[in-house]
């Protein structure tokens, strides 16, 4: 093993600075007894580990953009050609769009990253003055990652080989050739590995400056509980639609029968890694910055960009250090000034499915509210004066845009609505949007840089960023992976799952999250304001009220195209049509008009990923997932 050599290390890492953990780039070394000579060299190799990780909040990660939630202006430039093309014309076999099992057509190669993994965890003993206490920790560091990059890539093909280490280089070719290895086998692999590492890993990074995004017992912990929840969940427990996916050796690579033993085993990983993270200081975040003379509306439409933007919040378990943020916002702010017409890109914005997503302001969905006149929802209504600090009153807009929860407001910019900071931090002088045809503030003008579906994604933008006259000044972030509202939701899912019907755990938990968010909890707001009073009181309701809280306070983060494909509800969402207002329109009554936008039919085969064509010439060993 001493002359095998090393993979070239190439600069995927799009970094933006230079001191971070995750930014460094280790240089190129011929052999292995070179690399791990010392613990200079160790850590460089270390970070190679990191390297690979899927860039969530950017054009290149496939959970990210391969939903509904988002849609792209293709005009603007090719940067979301990969997304655009999944979208319109399906995946393929011959060069797979975001495939991270090849590293190609925007993926990652995330079988190098398992190997970088299997190279560091066999060889750091052999740095000569790396001491023993950080020898084990950077060694659960690499085998966390290994875990994760396992799960990753289970999460998008299903059935995977399991790489427990690196293949030497006398391998014979009939060694080199791999099966892919059943779901539970691979999940408890997973497991195996996490438990190994999260006894030698430490609470808390001890620089949040230079150890941003280094692994610790939270990020582990909450990581178990994510593959956990998800092999509980209807595509990987009970499924019958793979029974017949058995490889060469007659093994079967889906279990068919459901275990319900899963969402228990689910439950204690949740609690375990929501009781570590609030040891470990993790808490909901507030918004609270004196400096601003703002209501408290304001403050609650605050909150759910700054849960993203703001750098230092407490309730990141695991954030993407590495991550050049004017990036994403630039593709998803809105041109609000003449000075801005060449610098932002519109190049990603909200699905009006999205709009409809969120409660009313009585916490209920819209088609369930009372009050909310569901079926009148795109008829046209004048901003009453109690709208102040959502939108500009006696603005002529839809029913669907008055009347929403907090996160509305927070997450979408509309037509009529407001845009707070981006040089302006009162909320009586707010950027006011008009997203109509013609106008310079949102709507469309010529044919590039605009919403195709004229809402915009305020979520993702840092009030705090501003303008130097024609130049964008972000306020940089790391886009959270895993934070602790997403744990809450998992642990009541699984709560509600494991049990016959929601108890006040259950409740306890997802009422976290929208009392955070301004609203009342689901007992009060269920049974006061929805035609369905006692739907929280069942498991199948609670099911569908604890989706939705997922939808809703995770939206634009990455999570729903992961949680719709487990939950098994992608093919019956990603058959609805992709909607937007009219870009064409000027006169209200014009503008408000649905627009479909075309995408490919969704079948069961687009749900696990292909694998590449050449992959299974060269291994007779790989059976490909069904359709393909």
């Amino acid at each position: 093993m001493k002359k095998t050599l090393l993979f070239a290390i190439t600069g995927l890492l799009l970094c933006s600075s230079c001191n971070k953990y995750l930014d460094v780039i280790p240089d190129n070394v011929p052999t292995l007894d070179h690399a791990f000579r010392d613990r200079v060299g160790a850590e460089k190799f270390l970070t190679t580990c990191y390297s690979r990780l899927p860039r969530v909040g950017t054009l290149n990660e496939v959970g990210f953009m391969a939903g509904e939630d988002i849609w792209f202006h293709q005009d603007v430039d090719n940067r979301v050609q990969y997304a655009y093309s999944l979208a319109l014309n399906g995946n393929n076999i011959v060069r797979p769009l975001f495939s991270n099992w090849h590293g190609i057509e925007a993926g990652l190669a995330l079988w190098q990253a398992i190997r970088d993994c299997n190279t560091f965890i066999a060889n750091a003993g052999n740095a000569r003055d790396l001491d023993g206490f950080e020898r084990k920790q950077w060694i659960a560091e690499a085998k966390t990652l290994k875990a994760f990059y396992h799960f990753y890539l289970m999460k998008q093909y299903g059935p995977i080989p399991i790489a427990r280490e690196n293949l030497p280089i006398s391998a014979s070719p009939e060694e080199v050739l791999v099966y892919r290895e059943p779901v539970d086998d691979v999940v408890n692999y997973i497991v195996e590995l996490l438990d190994e590492a999260i006894p030698d890993l430490q609470l808390n990074i001890t620089n949040e400056i230079t150890e941003a995004g280094r692994i610790t017992k939270t990020i582990a912990l909450a990581i178990k509980a994510q593959v956990l929840v998800t092999a509980a969940s209807p595509l990987f427990n009970g499924n019958q639609d793979y029974g017949n996916m058995v490889d060469s050796r007659g093994v079967k690579l889906f279990n068919t029968t459901f275990d319900p033993g899963k969402w228990d085993k689910a439950v204690v990983a949740c609690k375990n890694a929501i009781d570590t993270c609030h040891l470990a200081g993790i808490q909901l975040y507030e918004f609270n910055n004196p400096s601003l003379k703002i209501s408290d509306s304001t403050r609650y439409v605050l909150l759910p960009g700054q849960i993203v933007t703001d750098k230092y919040n407490r309730e990141r378990i695991w954030s993407l250090s590495s991550f050049v943020s004017s990036s994403l916002e630039l593709a998803t702010i809105p041109r609000l000034h003449p000075d801005h017409e060449n610098v932002v890109f519109q190049r990603l914005v909200p699905t009006l499915k999205m709009a409809e997503m969120y409660y009313t302001s009585n916490g209920v969905p819209i088609n369930e509210d009372t009050k909310f006149k569901y079926n009148e929802r795109y008829e046209l209504a004048v901003t009453p004066q109690d709208h102040l600090y959502y939108m500009q009153p006696g603005y002529v807009t839809a029913n669907l845009h008055l009347n929403r929860e907090p996160r509305f407001y927070g997450s979408l910019g509309v037509d009529g609505g407001w845009w707070f900071g981006l040089g302006r931090l009162d909320d009586k002088q707010q950027w006011p949007l008009n997203c109509r045809l013609g106008s310079m503030t949102g709507g469309r003008i010529g044919t590039a840089r605009y919403s195709v579906t004229t809402l915009y994604i305020k979520k993702l933008c840092n009030y705090l960023s501003t303008y130097s006259g024609k130049t964008f000044v972000g306020k940089r972030f790391d886009f959270p992976i895993i934070r602790l509202a997403d744990l809450y939701l998992m642990y009541a899912e699984a709560l509600n799952e494991s049990l016959p019907a929601p108890d006040q755990e259950v409740l306890r938990y997802i009422d976290l999250v929208r009392v955070r968010a301004g609203l009342k909890g689901v007992a009060e707001s269920w049974s006061q304001h929805s035609i369905y009073p006692g739907k929280y009181q069942t498991k199948e309701g609670m099911r569908d009220i604890i989706q939705r809280e997922r939808n809703i306070e995770l939206a634009f983060e990455g999570h729903r195209f992961w949680d719709l494909r487990r939950w098994k509800k992608a093919i019956e969402y990603y058959n609805q049509p992709i909607m937007g207002w009219n870009t064409e329109g000027v006169a209200s009554e014009d503008f408000y008009q649905p627009v479909t936008y075309g995408r490919k039919p969704y079948t069961l085969k687009d749900i696990l990923w292909p694998i590449m064509q050449d992959e299974l010439l060269r291994n007779s060993k790989l059976v490909q997932n069904p359709g393909w």
